[in-house]
């Protein structure tokens, strides 16, 4: 399971609350955030790393989310932000973890000024550090879906693209939009330490399709397709995500245990990797899929997601962040090569979001896609979500200087991808101007 099918802790996640370091001087704030990160997670990737030889399995990456950012820094100009995060960015270089989650802010009903100065050094702050990511979220099942900050994040969108060109465009994959978003999600780009949370805290996210892909093929193999239903593969599922979210708690809670801090949730999601062998569209084609994308997609990944969440809850009671299947296309080599073959569009992604864990999340499209048909393509994603009183996510990459069927590539855990093709573009400009928000639906009238 381990060596061979690719089980590992993909992620342990430090939360640090970042409030008690708001201070009216820019210079008194980068200092404090700049200790109090140092302090806490000093240890962690010794610590993570150090756990994961004792059981012999690897903590694969060692992140740090922060309060989002728009809540430490109100009052200060976007200079201000800049340079936080710039200090942040040193901590996080300075105790070796990979990713710092938090440069966020909540508009779903508004923007405070606070919010309005985040939104607009979201560029400036991601072409400046190294490690940090940005998340923001725009909608709610309680509070509908802001369209000005949709309208905004659609240009946002576009000016990473082009600044960071020479990389594909690889600046966007830095910032993730979201739809009732939780505060304990332990991965990136979207995590962030919320309110609500502990002073600090340990969430781990476990994956495992690998596992999960060798699990029913031996099921298969022994009992006989012909034997079988699905029914009875979900259960083989359920029963696979309930081992591995097991072992994730286990290294989790071990690892908040001797760095003397709470352990928080422990997130299963079934989150590919480049790697062959990894990947949740080969799930798809064990069960029954020729083309992944073909009819019966969205019909799988429902049952997939579904099976994960049993499994999981059933396992501990620490269940959070986004837990389910994750469809990332250019982190997944079998999505991927569906992309490049034509067998996976656009259309058909939006239409799995809606029963997956997460979104349309690392799709790359050709460059000269215009702001406003990435805003209403995230105002689609948007409202899957709220309508569904579920989170969903949108990270899009518009890819300069390539068009439909170029192939994009990131590098590491990010892969690679053909560039998909987007229909009708510059065809909703008129509703995107519209601003304002598209309320809250009835059913968020729940109390």
């Amino acid at each position: 399971m381990i060596q061979k099918e690719h089980l590992d802790l993909r992620t342990a996640t430090m939360g640090i609350n970042l409030l008690d370091c708001r201070c009216g001087n820019v210079k008194k704030t980068c200092a404090a955030v700049e200790r109090k990160i140092k302090n806490y997670a000093k240890n962690l990737v010794k610590v993570a790393d150090d756990i994961g030889e004792e059981y012999g399995i690897r903590v694969v990456n060692k992140r740090i989310s922060i309060t989002p950012l728009a809540h430490v820094c109100a009052g200060f100009d976007a200079k201000g932000y800049i340079a936080v995060a710039k200090s942040i960015d040193k901590a996080a270089a300075a105790v070796g973890v990979n990713f710092v989650g938090g440069y966020s802010c909540n508009v779903e009903k508004g923007m405070s000024k606070a919010d309005d100065v985040l939104l607009d050094s979201i560029p400036e702050a991601m072409f400046a550090t190294s490690k940090i990511c940005s998340s923001v979220n725009v909608a709610s099942t309680k509070s509908g879906v802001n369209m000005d900050a949709v309208r905004r994040l659609g240009e946002v969108i576009v000016k990473l693209a082009r600044g960071s060109a020479k990389k594909d465009g690889f600046a966007c994959a830095k910032l993730v939009i979201f739809a009732n978003q939780p505060g304990d999600n332990p991965f990136m780009a979207g995590a962030v330490h919320g309110h609500g949370e502990p002073e600090c805290v340990i969430n781990v996210g476990v994956s495992g399709p690998g596992v999960v892909a060798r699990a029913l093929e031996r099921k298969i193999g022994i009992e006989g397709a012909e034997n079988l239903r699905l029914d009875d593969l979900a259960e083989e599922i359920k029963q696979t995500s309930f081992r591995v979210t097991r072992c994730g708690e286990l290294l989790g809670r071990k690892i908040a245990k001797r760095l003397g801090v709470p352990f928080g949730v422990v997130d299963l999601s079934l989150a590919p990797t480049p790697e062959i062998g990894d990947s949740v569209g080969e799930i798809l084609r064990i069960l029954g899929v020729d083309d992944i994308g073909a009819p019966g997609s969205t019909a799988i990944v429902a049952l997939l997601n579904d099976a994960v969440k049993k499994g999981g809850a059933f396992a501990s009671q620490s269940v959070g962040g986004l837990s389910g299947a994750f469809i990332p296309v250019c982190e997944d080599a079998e999505l991927s090569e569906a992309v490049r073959k034509g067998s996976l569009t656009l259309e058909k992604l939006e239409a799995m979001t809606s029963v997956c864990s997460v979104g349309l999340d690392m799709i790359a499209i050709p460059g000269n896609v215009d702001a406003a048909t990435i805003s209403a393509i995230i105002a689609d994603e948007m409202a899957i979500g709220v309508i569904n009183r579920k989170t969903t996510a949108v990270r899009i990459i518009p890819v300069p200087g390539k068009k439909a069927g170029d192939i994009a590539v990131f590098g590491g855990l990010f892969g690679s991808s053909a560039v998909l093709p987007v229909r009708n573009v510059g065809k909703s400009s008129r509703f995107i101007k519209w601003g304002g928000k598209i309320p809250a639906p009835i059913h968020s009238l729940n109390n």
